[in-house]
């Protein structure tokens, strides 16, 4: 289901998940239950947002750079500078 857009197939994997002995899953079904229309969607709909948000993760980047959130460790391990007493971890 996760590698072909099959979400029609949803309710019949949620319906099978409440039947197992797997509390974890429990949690994930009802989460997923609760929105359930929008991951239908989402899983047989073939549009895609990953464009958007290759756009988007460098403007955040950019955000923090501006209002000081990002720290000594974030600047070196973006290559930016490297003090010469400084070792990455």
């Amino acid at each position: 289901m996760l590698t072909e857009p099959e979400g029609q197939r949803l309710p019949e994997w949620l319906d099978a998940v409440r039947q197992d002995d797997l509390p974890t899953l429990h949690t994930l079904a009802a989460g997923i239950e609760r929105d359930r229309d929008a991951v239908i969607a989402g899983r047989t709909l073939l549009w895609s947002s990953g464009v958007v948000e290759g756009h988007v993760n460098p403007i955040k980047v950019r955000k923090r750079q501006m209002f000081g959130r990002a720290g000594l460790d974030y600047y070196c391990g973006r290559g930016f500078f490297r003090p010469a007493d400084y070792s990455h971890p």
